[in-house]
């Protein structure tokens, strides 16, 4: 999948920014789906006292929502990135916020302030409320939201890349650099996607629930050789063989 973030403080345009890309991104056939990050310590998607939300406080689990219209999930505390993407499947995924996560990132802001405290290496184009007036700011280019999205999505195509593994920072380092700076890599054309060896070329692939499972490296090699050690006895292996294993509970 190919992920990237709309980022930027609150009140600077980020929504309306977000919603114009997914419509366009739509309209050229791609699956297309979205994450708002919320800040707002009290927000909940249930309702106290509705007979799924006294299903959640009993369980302090997963809980599973079925209407009519629509199905919902609702797990009882906050999701990391990686576990979100877990659980969906499409060309896109657009998350409106997370500015601290290594993405491709959309700036959207309201004063050049507030563009010098958000732009790294990471961003690849500004829009937002500062886009109404300005059509760029240093070396990026700024896409009014009212007007310029079609043009926004051609950059969007054109730069957002298949999404890192993005493992904590001590579980990876294989390439000798952070996810983050690989982004900026990417962005800048001096590295390729190809470059990240965590997901690259993998010594072994597990899917659980029929989705990719990201290894680093070490536990990688640590399955890969205790699974050759018990299988290279067994009748009818051959050195170079691949091996599948399925486990049913």
């Amino acid at each position: 999948m190919k992920v990237f973030s709309v980022a930027g403080y609150h009140h600077t345009g980020k929504t309306t920014v977000t919603v114009e890309l997914i419509k366009n991104l739509k309209e050229r056939g791609f699956t297309v789906t979205s994450i708002k990050d919320i800040h707002n310590e009290n927000f909940t998607m249930e309702k106290e006292g509705s007979n799924s939300w006294k299903h959640a406080q009993a369980s302090g689990d997963t809980v599973i929502a079925r209407g009519i219209s629509e199905t919902y999930q609702i797990w009882n505390r906050q999701l990391s990135l990686n576990e979100m993407l877990s659980n969906l499947k499409s060309d896109f995924v657009v998350v409106e916020g997370m500015k601290n996560v290594a993405l491709p990132r959309i700036i959207c802001a309201k004063d050049e302030e507030q563009l010098e405290e958000l732009i790294d290496g990471t961003v690849f184009a500004i829009s937002g409320i500062y886009a109404n007036d300005h059509d760029k700011y240093k070396d990026f280019k700024a896409f009014n939201s009212k007007n310029q999205m079609n043009e926004l999505t051609d950059l969007v195509i054109e730069k957002v890349f298949h999404v890192l593994p993005l493992p904590k920072l001590e579980c990876c380092g294989e390439c000798g650099i952070n996810c983050r700076e690989m982004v900026s890599g990417i962005l800048a054309g001096r590295n390729s996607r190809e470059d990240c060896k965590t997901d690259r070329n993998l010594d072994i692939e597990i899917e659980i629930g029929g989705k990719d499972l990201n290894i680093v490296p070490y536990v990688q090699k640590t399955l890969r050789d205790v699974i050759k050690a018990y299988v290279k006895n067994l009748k009818g292996y051959q050195d170079g063989d691949s091996i599948d294993i399925k486990i049913r509970d």
